[in-house]
């Protein structure tokens, strides 16, 4: 609780200070906010949040916050600014990391705390960039200190769990925790190789930051912190106005299933004039000092336990339920080039797409399992092979993808449902595996990610078996352009006549 109240102190002095240099609205301070449920062990701890400080109705503006999207000048951090202003001379031309957005989002992050460090005697402070004034400087300074410890982050966020709790989430979800790590991996340990290690008077490894009176150590320009630093940017970075952002201050509002909105975008008034910004608006009535939260949006239950580290009730009372399931071109397939040309250039304008596809199956109240029709689309393109492979012909290459979205033949539908079937199954026998939920709060995230999932795929499984019992009573192409071509009635002799001459048929008028 002292060390909340600390870090809640810091911000509010910062507040107080220097809101007004760059904030035109702002009607909240960040405070301790109790327990809201003492059963749900997720509601159970004090944490940090956004209080109200004036009185507002539904829907009113309780912060604003502009961009400054050209130099960085301002709070807010974008995804551009690493390769365009803080690393422009640093990071090779068109660099695209794994992580992306996220990767770069994280290296911002990262300079901020370097930029922070105590270190004497002339110790390394990152890059200087952006440049701001000294007052968005200290809101930048005060709000980088206040941000969970490594150590915190152990305990909050999955990409900081220990080998074998990451190991059990790995098998609890069809998104897959190793994926993100590895995606990490990677990334850091080029950035290390190529550019941290390279010129360690800009790029500590580890930084000393002044959080109140104390003086605390943290991972920075490592793999540690490249990690710790995705983590943070995962769990408090928001979607707006076309791209992922982090948004101090803002960021210290909870999300509520309910009674609350997303952050926006939109024209905000500043010092200055006009600017573009994200919005923060109540889902509902608040006096002061009521919590103000906010939605984090619509996600599946993983989703919200990879990014945020918690699995929010409407995940968890039949709300919103996803798992995912991959496909892909095969390598042994013979027609493979033939496949990959029609997923570059014939499936969606300027959008290739790429022989490896992700799709999600949903549960939740009013799902009835039917799958993504564009993932039957892919399927179908997926297992096109014998007497339907015609249809890769270049005279078919224009239409081909539209004829995907519709039954092909008994034996294309036949494979693609018997691949989904497949899928479904290999997914749940991976989570059987996991066994029971343990008694750890960590293993009840896990079980909760897993129950959801099992729901999406065994309705999903119930439904594709049902449709596979069923493929005689399609229509598939051959019947379709019979059809189109008005071949599809039943012959009779008399169709014989049609259209013929016959002896004194003709009807001249000499």
């Amino acid at each position: 609780m002292e060390r909340l109240e600390k870090l809640a102190n810091l911000a509010n002095e910062a507040l107080d200070a220097h809101a007004g240099d760059i904030m035109k609205t702002f009607d909240a301070r960040v405070g301790l906010v109790p327990p809201t449920d003492e059963d749900d062990f997720q509601e159970k701890y004090l944490r940090l949040g956004l209080i109200a400080t004036e009185s507002v109705k539904d829907d009113q503006l309780v912060a604003a916050l502009p961009f400054y999207d050209t130099d960085g000048s301002g709070l807010a951090l974008a995804p551009h600014l690493a390769t365009k202003v803080v690393y422009k001379d640093v990071l090779p031309e068109g660099y695209d990391g794994w992580t992306g957005d996220v990767g770069l989002l994280a290296m911002l992050l990262l300079n901020e705390f370097a930029r922070l460090n105590v270190v004497e005697n002339g110790g390394a402070k990152g890059i200087d960039l952006p440049s701001r004034k000294e007052g968005i400087q200290s809101l930048m300074a005060a709000w980088a200190a206040t941000l969970p410890s490594p150590e915190e982050m152990f305990e909050m966020h999955p990409l900081m769990w220990d080998e074998d709790d990451q190991e059990k989430l790995q098998s609890s979800s069809t998104k897959k925790i190793y994926r993100l790590l590895d995606d990490i991996d990677d990334d850091s340990s080029w950035l290390d190789e190529k550019v941290w290690s390279a010129d360690r008077s800009k790029f500590p490894a580890l930084v000393k930051i002044l959080v109140g009176d104390e003086v605390e150590e943290r991972p920075c320009f490592s793999p540690d912190g490249f990690r710790y630093a995705v983590s943070l940017v995962r769990s408090r970075s928001f979607f707006v106005d076309g791209s992922t952002r982090l948004l101090p201050y803002l960021d210290f509002a909870n999300h509520d299933d309910y009674d609350s909105y997303e952050l926006t975008g939109g024209g905000i008034g500043t010092l200055w004039g006009s600017a573009k910004g994200a919005l923060l608006k109540s889902g509902k009535k608040l006096n002061v000092g009521d919590e103000v939260r906010i939605s984090y949006g619509p996600k599946g239950p993983a989703d919200y336990m990879l990014d945020h580290g918690f699995v929010p009730p409407m995940c968890r009372s039949g709300g919103a339920v996803t798992a995912e399931l991959s496909f892909e071109v095969d390598d042994a397939d013979r027609f493979r080039d033939d496949k990959l040309d029609v997923l570059e250039y014939e499936t969606y304008d300027l959008a290739p797409m790429e022989p490896l596809q992700t799709f999600d199956v949903t549960g939740g109240p009013g799902a009835t399992g039917e799958p993504d029709p564009a993932m039957l689309q892919f399927l179908r393109l997926v297992k096109l092979s014998g007497k339907d492979a015609f249809l890769l012909e270049s005279i078919f290459r224009k239409e081909i993808w539209g004829f995907m979205s519709e039954p092909v033949s008994e034996d294309n539908e036949r494979g693609a449902t018997t691949a989904l079937i497949d899928a479904c199954q290999t997914a749940l026998s991976e989570m059987e595996e996991v066994g029971d939920a343990g008694s750890t709060e960590k293993d009840q995230l896990c079980a909760m990610v897993r129950e959801s999932e099992r729901e999406a795929l065994d309705r999903t499984l119930v439904y594709v078996k049902q449709e596979a019992e069923a493929l005689d009573l399609k229509e598939y192409y051959q019947e379709r352009r019979l059809k189109s071509l008005g071949l599809d009635s039943e012959w009779t002799p008399e169709d014989d006549y049609l259209g013929q001459r016959v002896p004194g048929g003709a009807d001249y008028d000499w």
